[in-house]
């Protein structure tokens, strides 16, 4: 019997016509067989957020790219659930322009994209380049598809999803791969009060651009030493050393229950 051919789904948070996943479309086609189901339009901030009991509209553009009018989620859920006629063996969630490190992650629908993969109970990784600008998609993309080809041979550990971040700049200039872990953010936003119509109150959350914290082994000291980061983390969100803390308050709280 003839052995399926890999099978990747593309997604990304930038929309359906964003410069990245077409560079990445293109790269990845020679590895097997790849089906994109993208957001209609931008959905940059939309975390792991999904149309709950929503109607969605799916535009198939030809037989294998479908334009989803929902969240990135959703166009995992939809690809993986009923609309593929088999289950992904990898979900590639990018490129996405602007970086996803640190606390970024908790916010990014690129990200997101990668974790309804893992939720799936499929391998999958975030692609972003480190720019809002001028991105050089063609450097991001050639390193995931040799990711893709390093997964495609020795798989991923279970449960566990890549976030990569590319810094935006030319291979001559950029030294290495780093296995890292997620940084910690320094957030500057603040809140803006504009007057609506009709003397309404309006809120902008706005502020400077965000900063980090410096220490050593982060996907943000990666990115400054311009290396390529590769974050390693699963979904379990359980504080297990907090668990034996909180155990000394199980024989009070049970006195009420």
């Amino acid at each position: 019997m003839k052995r399926p051919k890999f099978l990747i789904l593309l997604t990304n948070d930038d929309g359906i016509k964003a410069e990245g996943l077409k560079v990445l479309h293109r790269e990845l086609l020679p590895l097997g067989e790849v089906f994109v189901f993208a957001p209609k339009d931008e959905k940059s901030g939309a975390s792991h957020s999904f149309s709950l009991r929503q109607p969605l509209e799916v535009v198939w553009l030809d037989r294998r790219t479908a334009s989803v009018d929902g969240t990135p989620t959703d166009c995992v859920m939809l690809a993986v659930r009923g609309l593929l006629k088999r289950k992904p063996d990898l979900v590639v969630s990018g490129l996405n322009q602007g970086p996803n490190l640190g606390d970024d992650v908790t916010y990014s629908g690129t990200v997101a994209g990668a974790i309804e993969g893992t939720l799936l109970g499929i391998p999958s990784i975030s692609v972003s380049v480190t720019s809002w600008n001028h991105c050089r998609f063609d450097l991001a993309a050639k390193f995931t598809a040799q990711l893709v080809r390093l997964i495609k041979k020795n798989g991923l550990p279970k449960n566990t999803l890549l976030n990569v971040n590319v810094p935006n700049l030319p291979k001559k200039k950029i030294k290495g791969v780093k296995i890292t872990r997620l940084g910690k953010r320094i957030y500057r936003d603040v809140i803006i009060e504009k007057a609506g119509e009709e003397g309404k109150k309006l809120y902008i959350i706005d502020g400077e651009d965000p900063g980090w914290e410096k220490e050593e082994n982060t996907d943000f000291a990666a990115i400054e030493n311009n290396s390529i980061s590769i974050t390693p983390f699963h979904l379990d969100l359980t504080n297990y050393g907090a668990i034996k803390i909180l155990k000394v308050w199980e024989k009070e709280l049970n006195h009420e229950f």
